[in-house]
């Protein structure tokens, strides 16, 4: 399934990529080249009018990490991600501490669920 993206965030998600913040860069680290039990992501995903931290297209999941500045934004945090449910994508989110403390717990609960609800192949 071909997802919708606005091109015009193409830039947007290139400058992010480049600037990522510390979570980021550790959970990238674990999530590129197929690491999670052989499933893509990519990072900073233009989908819809947005931009997600990590995608798998195989898995239609997004994996955000909320860091301090999303305390301010939870209805439009909550909008975003009804809109972006709304074409099929799942999520998991986890706090910038969460990460930075305990990344094998985070990248636990990746496995745990991508185990259960991986596609059938």
């Amino acid at each position: 399934m071909k997802l919708p993206y606005d091109p015009a965030l193409r830039m947007l998600a290139r400058e992010l990529r480049n600037h990522s913040t510390l979570s980021e860069a550790l959970l990238w680290q674990q999530l590129k080249r197929g690491q999670r039990l052989g499933f893509d992501f990519h990072r900073q995903k233009p989908i819809d009018r947005y931009i997600v931290d990590f995608f798998s297209s195989d898995l239609m999941l997004a994996v955000e990490i909320d860091g301090d500045s999303h305390k301010l934004k939870g209805p439009e945090d909550e909008q975003r991600q009804c809109q972006l449910e709304a074409l099929g994508i799942r999520f998991l989110r986890f706090e910038d501490k969460a990460v930075k403390a305990d990344l094998n717990a985070v990248l636990l609960a990746i496995d745990t669920w991508i185990e259960a609800n991986r596609p059938k192949r």
